[in-house]
């Protein structure tokens, strides 16, 4: 079995493509909602998937997905965050397969790059555990497409600039930084920036991606380059 592991740099004219300099260049954000908060547990199901594909002008497409499991077990907690719907659940999911093909012909196109929330810190291990279950095998080959708000927003809270020379190690460490009192999650940045929003819709996977779309088209002016 042959496993690809993350890129290891990424370099300055990639991060030029990844910003403001390519107004056509096209994104896709995608959000999952979990189980739990298990990383590593292929228990630790993905049951809901959303992603919009877009350029910073226009989004052109919107998807939303409940992934049918045989066995489900989300934790009441998780229940509780997400405002999940054993009905609507049972009523409306659909094959995890078909859904991860579709979502997988953006992540391994090189022509666009990959964003979301905490995506470094969470999803792109659900991603892995969505293909493990679908049999197919580990690949973060994708990773020198990713741009991460969360990192980004800890930066510009920091008054960091990016490191173009490494972009995607710069975002790791910031992905693991945590200081007292910085606030970087959606609601927050969504009132930084201004951006209506309605709380009790936040972690529904559509709603998020589609409000962190506005969110990265705020943050990627705020630095200099």
């Amino acid at each position: 079995m042959v496993v690809t592991i993350f890129p290891l740099k990424v370099g300055v004219e990639i991060v030029k493509k990844l910003f403001r300099f390519n107004q056509k260049q096209k994104f896709i954000l995608f959000d999952y909602e979990t189980c739990g908060l298990n990383l590593c547990s292929q228990e630790n199901k993905p049951w809901q998937l959303a992603f919009l594909v877009a350029d910073q002008n226009k989004i052109f497409e919107k998807k939303d997905f409940y992934l049918k499991w045989d066995n489900i077990n989300i934790s009441e907690e998780a229940k509780k965050v997400t405002g999940f719907d054993q009905k609507k659940y049972e009523s409306i999911s659909v094959d995890p397969k078909k859904v991860l093909d579709e979502l997988d012909q953006y992540f391994y196109n090189p022509n666009y790059f990959i964003v979301g929330h905490n995506i470094i810190g969470f999803d792109i291990y659900i991603h892995n555990i969505h293909r493990l279950l679908c049999k197919k095998v580990t690949d973060y080959s994708y990773m020198n497409r990713i741009i991460d708000t969360n990192c980004l927003a800890k930066a510009k809270s920091l008054d960091l600039k990016i490191n173009s020379e490494d972009f995607l190690s710069w975002q790791i460490k910031l992905s693991h930084f945590r200081k007292r009192g910085l606030k970087t999650n959606l609601k927050f940045l969504c009132e930084h920036y201004n951006i209506n929003f309605e709380e009790a819709k936040l972690h529904d996977a559509l709603y998020d991606i589609t409000k962190n779309y506005e969110v990265f088209n705020k943050l990627i002016w705020d630095f200099d380059f």
